[in-house]
């Protein structure tokens, strides 16, 4: 066995393992609401408003996919983790525009060409070989589709507010106890951090370039920021620190 896929086995499960109480993790649900109306406002500028195919990468249990169908959009979803699945495949029941499958988002075996948009939240920073990724990515896109990933740099506070943030989250600990985790097992989780290629963090300046490299063009990152807003919208005080805590982005490219 591969060192390579022991790895890709121990985030398999940990990311099972996290399947059941997901939805209640706050920055991983899509409420109805404002944050919802900012996850489709950001979709739609760099989609478009025609209806396409996508490509969903690790859709987990359909959140992002629900964004994208209330935009009209047809959607396939892949992940790894059948649990993950599972629920995804619940929520959607009965939409014929939805299907989802067990796949490696690293080796989709999807037809080349097939799609109009690949589409992924909090993943890249996850891949075990992020340019074998990317090449797959291109690969299944149209000429002309779109490559749109919302990802972060969650190995250091962003900057200043970052820090203050997280020196606040611990007063928080501190004063009204430790709330349950957004992780289950947080030492598992790093240590699986450790052995990735972001390990140091992911940043529009490491990806943008790599994007470029492997043939997309029209290469943009963007701020993250008006979904952060949305979501300090009626949060508590230790969800609108959480939205401070790392910096995230938007990056879209084109196939030529």
């Amino acid at each position: 066995m591969s060192a390579n896929y022991a790895l890709k086995e121990e985030i398999r499960d940990y990311w099972s393992s996290r399947a059941e109480s997901f939805d209640s993790a706050f920055g991983h649900r899509i409420p109805p609401g404002p944050e919802r109306e900012a996850w489709q406002a950001a979709i739609r500028r760099h989609l478009g408003a025609a209806p396409l195919e996508v490509l969903e990468l690790a859709c987990g249990t359909g959140e992002v996919t629900g964004a994208l169908r209330r935009l009209g959009h047809r959607v396939t979803g892949l992940d790894f983790s059948e649990a993950m699945l599972a629920r995804a495949r619940a929520k959607h029941a009965g939409d014929a525009g939805a299907r989802f499958f067990l796949a490696d988002a690293e080796h989709t075996r999807e037809p080349e060409g097939r799609y109009d948009a690949v589409v992924c939240r909090h993943l890249v920073w996850t891949l075990t070989d992020p340019e074998a990724a990317l090449a797959d990515w291109f690969r299944v896109l149209k000429p002309g589709g779109h490559l749109l990933v919302f990802d972060g740099d969650f190995a250091a506070p962003a900057g200043l507010p970052g820090r203050l943030a997280k020196r606040m989250l611990g007063w928080l600990d501190r004063w009204e106890g430790t709330a349950p985790p957004h992780t289950p097992d947080l030492d598992r989780h790093a240590a699986i951090m450790r052995e990735l290629p972001f390990a140091d963090g992911l940043t529009p300046e490491k990806l943008a370039p790599m994007v470029a490299r492997l043939g997309f063009t029209a290469v943009e990152c963007h701020p993250h920021a008006p979904i952060a807003r949305a979501q300090r919208q009626g949060a508590s005080l230790r969800n609108r620190l959480r939205t401070l805590l790392y910096r995230r982005f938007i990056l879209h490219a084109r196939k030529p």
